[in-house]
């Protein structure tokens, strides 16, 4: 058996590098356990530069095509032909558009295939709606995850979802940020001392809650709400804002390198995460932007699903919305900027919470699971 300092892994992603945190933790926990480590993604003529040292090999695909049906078939046929001609030990799938080619690759070259699934990827609201694709997406799973023999996912629900449909074990590895205490905010990185910050951060994608939240501002005084990334919906959220003359209100900060993120967290008062229940993917989400609110002391608002009700209540961390209706959320945003007795209470509980809620305490399932293929 070869030891497992000279093993190599090969972890794929279909996104840019720039901003995906799962997976850069992901990456360097495997260097720290003994592999060698190579990133492959794509790289987009918008695309922010790595700027941060990383102690893992990366590669960044020029593709022809940017979405839809084609980008997928190119992006497979170019990620199958790399990992064919790369010396790799162990194969690391992130979500189920990179398991085709990785799929084919473990069986020509014989190699272990590990799934980390970071949603339940057929029912996102992107496929909602769309039949002919969704059905193209879960042949593709119904195809390849029974025959899995390591994967893990972001939580429970979701583990147990694919367990019940496929008898495949998931192994669970939440998406919680690296143990660390907030740093001071430098001068010229500080944002609004007279108003109240709201925050979103994440993708601006359909069945977020964007929509509404930018119309509540209309009923939210002394508020700023900041939507720090970009995604499918960016276009009319900024059309929403003109429509309703709320520039002074809502402001895009756009995709931002992790260390610019972290500034913009801890200035916040009130991190949302107000996804709708839009299949099961939505229900069942316990998004990395929870964890990174908990470990900035930031109070969350989020919305009745079980994952995040079960952090939100479990710690008393925050407030919990029953309605999308923006005059309700703007009534909730207002009690949890202003309450100063509840976010003494919802402070303490946090800084207790960000000590639990550990990427290292997460890591530990990783080093197992892959103990246990190197021990093969």
């Amino acid at each position: 058996m070869k030891r497992k300092s000279q093993r190599k892994i090969i972890v794929s992603v279909t996104n840019d590098l720039a901003t995906d945190n799962r997976v850069h933790k992901v990456c360097s926990s495997l260097v720290k356990f003994g592999y060698s480590v190579t990133l492959v993604g794509r790289k987009l003529p918008n695309s922010l530069p790595l700027k941060e040292e990383r102690n893992y090999q990366t590669k960044r695909m020029w593709l022809i095509f940017k979405k839809g049906p084609l980008f997928y078939a190119e992006y497979n046929k170019r990620l199958l032909l790399f990992l064919l001609l790369r010396k790799a030990d162990i194969l690391l799938s992130n979500d189920l558009d990179t398991l085709p080619a990785n799929y084919l690759a473990s069986i020509i070259k014989r190699k272990p295939l590990v799934f980390d699934s970071h949603e339940y990827f057929t029912e996102v609201p992107e496929l909602i709606g769309r039949p002919r694709v969704q059905k193209a997406w879960k042949w593709i799973e119904k195809k390849i995850v029974p025959k899995l023999k390591y994967a893990y996912t972001v939580c429970e629900s979701i583990a147990n979802l694919f367990e019940q449909e496929y008898q495949t074990r998931f192994e669970v590895v939440r998406n919680i940020p690296i143990a660390k205490e907030p740093i001071p905010v430098p001068k010229e990185k500080r944002i609004a001392d007279d108003k109240k910050i709201i925050l979103y951060q994440g993708a601006l994608n359909i069945g977020r809650g964007l929509p509404e939240v930018i119309r509540s501002m209309q009923y939210v005084d002394n508020s700023l709400l900041l939507l720090a990334g970009d995604g499918d919906i960016t276009s009319q959220l900024k059309e929403l804002v003109n429509t309703l003359n709320l520039q002074q209100k809502v402001r895009f900060l756009g995709r931002l390198p992790l260390e610019e993120l972290s500034y913009i967290t801890q200035q916040a008062h009130l991190g949302l995460s107000i996804e709708k229940d839009m299949g099961l993917n939505y229900r069942f989400a316990l998004p990395n932007k929870l964890f990174d609110y908990i470990h900035a002391h930031v109070p969350v608002m989020v919305t009745n699903l079980p994952e995040m009700v079960k952090i939100v209540k479990g710690h008393n961390i925050g407030i919990v919305i029953d309605s999308h209706d923006p005059e309700a959320i703007a009534k909730a945003i207002t009690h949890a900027v202003s309450d100063e007795k509840e976010r003494k209470t919802w402070i303490v509980n946090l800084k207790k919470a960000s000590k639990e809620f550990t990427w290292e305490n997460e890591e530990k399932v990783l080093e197992k699971l892959f103990n246990k293929i190197a021990s093969t």
